[in-house]
């Protein structure tokens, strides 16, 4: 994460509902062969711990279980040119970004559990593209299948680090110098991300 505390998130409780906002980590563990990064779905569970599934060929899969684990959940970013400060000669690039680091020890779950993430995920993700599909519209024999293929974990935070940097530690007329650069090469959500943090 990013070194300057000015730019963190206020509290565990807005970092995490970022993570379940975006449904989308990278997980880094290590094993025998050396450390891996696995990419996959997660829920933010209302104790706070986060589950997901992979597959059981996947390289960290077997090392999971027991293990202390890293994921990370990034959104957009916005490359930052000097130029737009208005005084490119003291000034570098920069990126502003937000990501959640969660650091804490996995637990492999059983039958039921996975079961459950499934229609928890279906329930949570098809909303969000319009759709209503559920596990209960598969073949059962197809979805134990392809359920003993997989395999749900839990991973209880032990430590969340954030990053939340959004042209803060500029002063307000840079801060709408940058709005308005973004704004003019079409990224909105950048330009956003620097009004939501100075509550314009």
């Amino acid at each position: 994460v990013h070194p300057n505390a000015a730019f963190r998130f206020p509290d565990a409780e807005q970092a995490l509902a970022f993570v379940a906002a975006v449904g989308f980590a990278h997980l880094f563990g290590v094993t025998p062969a050396g450390p891996r990064v696995a990419h996959m779905p997660l829920l933010v569970m209302p104790s706070g711990a986060l589950r997901f599934h992979l597959a059981n060929s996947n390289a960290l899969s077997t090392h999971l279980d027991g293990a202390v684990v890293v994921a990370s959940v990034g959104g957009p970013g916005s490359y930052i040119s000097p130029n737009w400060y208005g005084d490119p000669a003291g000034n570098v690039p920069t990126w502003n970004y937000r990501t959640v680091e969660i650091e804490g020890v996995v637990t492999a779950l059983g039958w039921d559990d996975l079961l459950a993430l499934l229609d928890r995920s279906a329930a949570t993700f098809e909303p969000r593209v319009l759709q209503d599909w559920t596990m209960a519209k598969m073949d059962p024999a197809r979805r134990d299948a392809m359920m003993r293929a997989i395999t749900a974990y839990e991973l209880v935070p032990s430590a969340i680090r954030t990053t939340d940097k959004a042209s803060q530690n500029r002063s307000d007329a840079e801060a709408r110098s940058v709005v308005a650069a973004l704004e003019a090469i079409g990224d909105a959500n950048g330009a956003a991300e620097v009004r939501r943090v100075r509550r314009w």
